[in-house]
């Protein structure tokens, strides 16, 4: 009898189907998976000891590299955790926490549009990616409207927002919301029924609900599999307890049914987005407190004192009591949370990211053994990875 033994695969880190530079080390029987090995480190940058080295200001721009296709809601979190620390989170304006919700929403709806285009590319649905970015685009517009970018808005501030948004914003908006629905029943036709996309998704990646629990998997991984958690609604910021929206769960926590949630999730993002233009109230974006607030950019051209502020407030930064906070706000990915520790000084003592990302990747070797190659592809992009958040 001829004698067989495994092999041993790399897979990536120039894989495009590894959403980054992951590396899979996949012992193979045949096309059968027998073990996975994930190799992270190649996008290391330190992030978190980095942005110990900057004032709270300035460490803001980091949180933007993390998950890239979801920045604004990056900022957020960070911004609600220095708030906590300093004591002002009832004193951030309405006009703020409303615009806040607005545009992470949209945030998420145009990572999910990302997420959507890249998975059925990575099978083999090249249409869907053409159809899922023209949507895209339109958001992104619309994001780079109010914050003047379009990846890396660093937009969201400690104490409110870095300027207001513009009046034709709130018209393209509405123009969106109206306009989207039948865009994502075009995504639905291409796929949700597609044979080929059925075979290839469902019973794949299955992970149980005990599993999710065990492995501490949060977002659409996590409800897919039946369990209705969601920060916005369980651990409820920026009145998100106001709003009227549902959390989508699965049953079964394959693949198919992640992109099911997906899809669901973005059309409650939309019913979010609805509420919010129609709730904007009018005044400032920034909290009238003279220690984390530089002083307005009119009164810093035409007032010497403001100008001298404004230098010391942006090269310095501000100091923050001392004390330890985590919040937790609901990524695109699923729960983001930072740790700071502050020592009162201008910078954070401490600073950690519960990234969901990192956390997620850790069932994916659960996931795929017993499986072919080709169900790797499909699993890994039901995950929704980044590797900017993994590595940071």
């Amino acid at each position: 009898m001829a004698e067989t033994k495994n092999m041993i695969v790399n897979m990536g880190p120039q894989h495009p189907a590894t959403h980054g530079v992951l590396r899979v080390v996949l012992e193979l029987d045949g096309e059968i998976v027998v073990k996975a090995t994930p190799h992270l480190g190649h996008l290391h940058r330190g992030l978190e000891k980095l942005a110990e080295t900057k004032t709270y200001h300035q460490a803001l721009t980091l949180t933007d590299r993390m998950d890239y296709t979801g920045a604004l809601i990056n900022n957020l979190g960070y911004c609600l955790a220095v708030e906590k620390l300093l004591d002002i989170e009832d004193r951030i304006p309405e006009r703020a926490t409303v615009l806040r919700v607005l545009l992470c929403e949209l945030q998420r709806i145009a990572g999910h549009l990302l997420w959507l285009a890249t998975h059925a590319l990575d099978m083999g649905a090249m249409t869907v990616l053409f159809y899922a970015f023209r949507e895209r685009e339109t958001v992104i517009d619309l994001l780079e409207d109010v914050t003047g970018a379009r990846l890396t808005p660093s937009f969201v501030r400690v104490g409110g927002l870095a300027q207001d948004a513009p009046p034709v914003f709130f018209e393209k908006a509405r123009r969106f919301v109206q306009d989207f629905p039948s865009k994502m029943a075009e995504y639905e036709r291409l796929l949700t029924d597609n044979r080929i996309w059925r075979e290839r998704t469902e019973g794949i990646g299955i992970l149980s609900r005990e599993d999710c629990i065990q492995y501490a998997l949060t977002g659409p991984v996590l409800r897919a599999a039946g369990v209705e958690w969601d920060l916005r609604k369980k651990q409820p910021y920026c009145g998100y307890e106001t709003y009227d929206f549902e959390i989508p769960t699965g049953t079964k926590g394959d693949v198919f049914e992640r992109y099911l949630v997906r899809l669901e999730e973005m059309r409650q993002s939309l019913r979010i987005v609805e509420q919010a233009l129609d709730r904007v109230p009018d005044g400032p974006v920034m909290a009238d407190e003279a220690v984390v607030s530089p002083p307005p950019k009119e009164e810093v051209y035409e007032d010497i004192g403001q100008l001298i502020r404004h230098f010391k407030w942006m090269s310095a930064g501000f100091p923050v009591p001392e004390g330890d906070v985590y919040v937790g706000v609901e990524a695109t990915k699923g729960e983001l949370g930072y740790y700071l520790v502050s020592d009162g000084s201008e910078k954070p003592y401490r600073f950690r990211v519960r990234p969901p990302c990192f956390v997620n990747l850790q069932a994916l070797e659960d996931m795929i053994v017993g499986r072919m190659v080709a169900d790797v592809i499909a699993v890994i992009g039901s995950l929704d990875i980044v590797l900017g958040e993994i590595d940071r």
